[in-house]
């Protein structure tokens, strides 16, 4: 089986000096091997062929046999990592916190520990007869978070 530790560096030495960063790396027992990045800029294709390239030139299919898929992160696909947060800031997404509340919101700032989300919710203000539409934000710790996804508007 392919040395996941070995491979995952593999694959960040590829990406040194890029915009790009390993989001997820999978390694099955059958050494199918599914590589996925994320940058803070475009992903082309060529990008993709080039850490590809990388791995199929540190590790020999002749000595061992793998099946290799290397791609970008979808854009519908949760946020995992905080640079991914950080890439988001100013927009829009759906948050599923471990407490199960769901909330929507903008990313309005990230850090290693946590983000800031702007919501706009309905409150009943000291002397008003109606509740108005408010600007709220909320700070959460990623291990309070059980998904965050983009809002995808056409």
């Amino acid at each position: 089986m392919i040395d996941k530790t070995a491979l995952e560096q593999v694959i960040n030495e590829a990406l040194e000096g890029t915009k790009m960063f390993l989001v997820t790396l999978k390694v099955s027992k059958d050494n199918v091997i599914d590589v996925a990045l994320d940058s803070d800029e475009d992903i082309s294709v060529d990008d993709c062929v080039a850490v590809n390239d990388a791995v199929l030139a540190a590790f020999d299919r002749d000595d061992e046999d793998y099946e290799l898929t290397v791609g970008s992160y979808g854009i519908t696909s949760p946020l995992l990592l905080p640079r991914q947060y950080r890439k988001n800031i100013g927009y829009e997404v759906e948050v599923l916190t471990c407490d199960g509340r769901k909330l929507k919101g903008v990313i309005a700032d990230a850090d290693d520990e946590g983000f800031t989300l702007t919501m706009t919710v309905k409150k009943k203000l000291e002397g008003k007869k109606r509740p108005e539409l408010v600007e709220e934000e909320e700070r959460f710790n990623y291990s309070d978070i059980k998904q965050t996804k983009n809002i995808i508007k056409i």
